[in-house]
């Protein structure tokens, strides 16, 4: 630091260093408050993904039912008797997005299936998790013919 004079004889110190910058003790306090906050953010985003996909799905599968319920109402006026299809993805006018022809479990982000070996709806969510719904399509023909029943939703396990 120099020291001048001034006009009056008081001497005025002034600062010749320029400290421009953080310090060393500034930027650990931020690096600890941003780990904080990202301890606590990430969990919180993650449970709030899962639950978007948990909304869309119940989204897909509340169509899927009442686009079942529609096909049985039209096969009542169309063959007196209500029935569902052999593949509930009939039943609806538009498919979902991600549904594929593929005949085996969901195996891509987002994916729609319905396997034809285990009669079931499958779904993959972008976690990498297989969820299905089971499907039986009912009786068909005969005295004890009655529509069918879907699951609720449940992990397919590995």
């Amino acid at each position: 630091m120099k020291t001048n004079k001034n006009q009056k004889g008081t001497i005025m110190k002034t600062n010749t260093q320029n400290n421009k910058g953080f310090t060393l003790i500034e930027l650990i306090m931020v690096t600890i408050i941003l780990g904080i906050l990202a301890a606590v953010a990430i969990p919180r985003y993650m449970a709030t993904v899962t639950q978007a996909e948990e909304a869309a799905e119940d989204a897909v599968i509340s169509s899927i039912k009442a686009g079942l319920e529609t096909y049985a109402t039209e096969q009542l006026l169309d063959n007196g008797r209500r029935s569902w299809p052999s593949d509930p993805f009939l039943a609806l006018a538009t498919a979902p997005n991600g549904k594929t022809s593929d005949e085996t479990d969901a195996d891509a982000d987002g994916e729609w299936t319905f396997n034809t070996t285990s009669f079931a709806i499958t779904h993959m969510r972008g976690d990498n998790t297989v969820h299905h719904w089971d499907y039986d399509k009912g009786t068909q023909t005969g005295a004890s013919a009655a529509v069918g029943t879907m699951g609720s939703r449940e992990l397919l396990a590995d």
